[in-house]
């Protein structure tokens, strides 16, 4: 509910989340190509609750905002999930989408989320990001704070080692989207899944 307000979980200043901070986390990404949903999680794999947020079936459990930059297009005329491909119902085609994804730890996802939100999804050619950055991180952390301890990250970035700095230019990714070139985050906590993501159509 608007609400509800919860301090963040993680050491260090508490993060408060309302529907008030989650709103100006999610405007960090007016400015690109993208896609923030949350939808409930009913299922142990979850799965089927992602493909939900993906064809836009569900809504925010919280009532809280989302950033759609295809509502209103033509194209979910056709494809409800336009430009995500859902991950498929049958055992094979849901093992390969999931290859696509990499399991990141929770002190990656900040700088992961900060750079989702930046020109070309890359830090170094954001301007002024000195300046910025402060802001940015403490959107970041919001939305992070919406996924309490224990909850799974995941990535589909190609990056080195099992702690990626997404701060350092990152050189490729496995799209999971109908463009060649998407980044993005997979949230799960035991009731939620969240999807932030950007996406290249050039």
């Amino acid at each position: 509910m608007d609400s509800e307000t919860e301090p963040e979980r993680q050491g260090g200043p508490q993060t408060r989340l309302d529907a008030d901070t989650w709103a100006a986390a999610v405007d960090m990404y007016r400015n690109r190509y993208s896609f923030i949903a949350v939808g409930p999680r009913v299922h142990e794999d979850w799965l089927p609750d992602v493909a939900a947020v993906m064809q836009r079936e569900v809504t925010d459990p919280r009532g809280w905002r989302c950033r759609d930059s295809e509502q209103g297009e033509e194209e979910l005329e056709e494809d409800a999930a336009f430009p995500f491909r859902v991950p498929p119902a049958d055992e094979a085609g849901a093992a390969e989408w999931r290859s696509r994804l990499f399991e990141i730890p929770r002190s990656a996802v900040v700088r992961l989320l900060v750079m989702l939100a930046t020109d070309g999804m890359e830090v170094s050619r954001q301007y002024g990001f000195a300046d910025r950055r402060m802001g940015m991180e403490e959107h970041a952390q919001v939305i992070l704070s919406r996924f309490p301890e224990g909850s799974q990250f995941f990535t589909n970035t190609r990056h080195d080692g099992g702690h990626p700095d997404f701060y350092e230019k990152v050189t490729g990714c496995w799209p999971m989207s109908q463009y060649a070139w998407d980044f993005g985050l997979l949230a799960v906590s035991r009731e939620e899944v969240g999807l932030i993501w950007s996406f290249d159509a050039s």
